[in-house]
This record gives C-alpha cells, sequence and structure tokens, in this order.
C-alpha cells in the first residue's frame, strides 16, 4: 500500500499521502469494489502508478507513515473512492464525475465520494 501511496501521492503533503491510503481502504470496505486491499490496488485500470509502473518504486518514511495514518482511522477524505489531479488527469469519466459531485481539495487531487 505505501508503494500505491508513493507512487500515487508522491511530491503531495503528508495529508494528501494520507488521503490516497484513505482512499484505499474506503474502497476495500466498499461493495462496489474488490474486498482485499491488494485487489484494490491491482484493479484494471484503477491507480496510474500500477499502470505506468510507478508502484515499483521505493516508498519513502512519509508514505509508510501516512498508510499506517490511514489504518488507524484518520480519512481526511471523509470517505471518498476516487480521486483525480485535475491537471494531469485524462481520464473523461473522472472528470465528469469530479464535476458532478461535491468535491475536497487535498493538494493538487480532488477527492470525491
Amino acid at each position: 500500500m505505501a508503494r500505491t501511496v508513493h507512487g500515487e501521492a508522491r511530491g503531495e503533503h503528508y495529508i494528501g499521502k494520507v488521503a490516497v491510503a484513505a482512499v484505499i481502504l474506503n474502497r476495500a470496505r466498499s461493495s462496489q469494489f474488490p474486498d482485499t486491499i491488494e485487489e484494490v490496488i491491482y484493479q484494471p485500470g484503477a491507480f496510474t502508478c500500477v499502470a505506468d509502473g510507478q508502484i515499483n518504486l521505493k516508498p519513502d518514511l512519509e508514505s509508510y507513515l501516512a498508510v499506517a495514518d490511514a489504518i488507524m482511522g484518520n480519512d481526511p477524505t471523509k470517505g471518498c473512492l476516487f480521486y483525480m489531479n485535475p491537471k494531469t488527469a485524462t481520464s473523461r469519466w473522472m472528470r465528469r464525475r469530479i464535476s458532478a459531485s461535491p468535491a475536497t481539495v487535498i493538494g493538487n487531487h480532488v477527492f470525491v465520494p
């Protein structure tokens, strides 16, 4: 999970890393997604870092701490299941979802239920 957080939120403030970890956990708890963290992370198309190989980068300490914080219940997204960086995202589906839902902005990412 720390590798996913590092790959997805490298360069974000700590709270942004916690938010990405929280989304992974929220998905694993949701009936809309696979049941395990591993299945959530490797669900086809779910995370850019899996598709482009950044998941293989060595995570920094902050990514591990962010995962631990999320596991302990810290969820700055308040239950969100999706996020994107509007500056770099190319998914029209995500852009529509972001524009149609109440959003929480944390760093460069926009989080939605």
